[in-house]
């Protein structure tokens, strides 16, 4: 019997929480929620892998959910944001964004979702079901 194609091609992690990271992958992999998974430990290295995509236009390397943690170092998820929406194209907008962070604060809650590219903001820690959730229902 074949296993059923993963929901998603491609996702993205960016992330500087090792445990958060190891925590997703295992999920994705148990419940074969896609079939690759980048992984940026801060903003400024994602955001030059998809400057370098965009440019190229080669949509089919970019990946159809991001999960993005505001506070990391060398550049945190703000910052990201900020630049990503600067240089981000139509095909960017194939992608959906979602902040995952531990913060409960409201004002950054509502900060992360005045942005146009951001789908949803989901609280630290995120469970089973809510991955899956969005894994699926993104590919619905």
């Amino acid at each position: 019997m074949n296993s059923p194609t993963p929901p998603i091609k491609l996702a993205c992690i960016i992330d500087d929480d090792d445990v958060y990271i190891h925590l997703i992958k295992k999920i994705v992999d148990l419940k074969k929620l896609c079939e690759n998974l980048l992984i940026f430990k801060n903003g400024k290295e994602a955001l030059e892998y998809f400057k370098a995509i965009i440019e190229n236009t080669s949509n089919d390397v970019l990946p159809e959910i991001i999960l993005l943690d505001l506070n990391m170092p060398v550049m945190d998820g703000w910052k990201f944001l900020k630049k990503f929406t600067k240089i981000s194209s139509p095909v960017a907008h194939q992608t959906t964004l979602y902040i995952v962070s531990s913060s409960i604060d409201s004002y950054e809650i509502e900060k992360a979702k005045s942005y146009d590219l951001v789908t949803d903001y989901l609280v630290k820690p995120i469970t089973i079901d809510s991955l899956e959730t969005l894994f699926l229902g993104h590919s619905a």
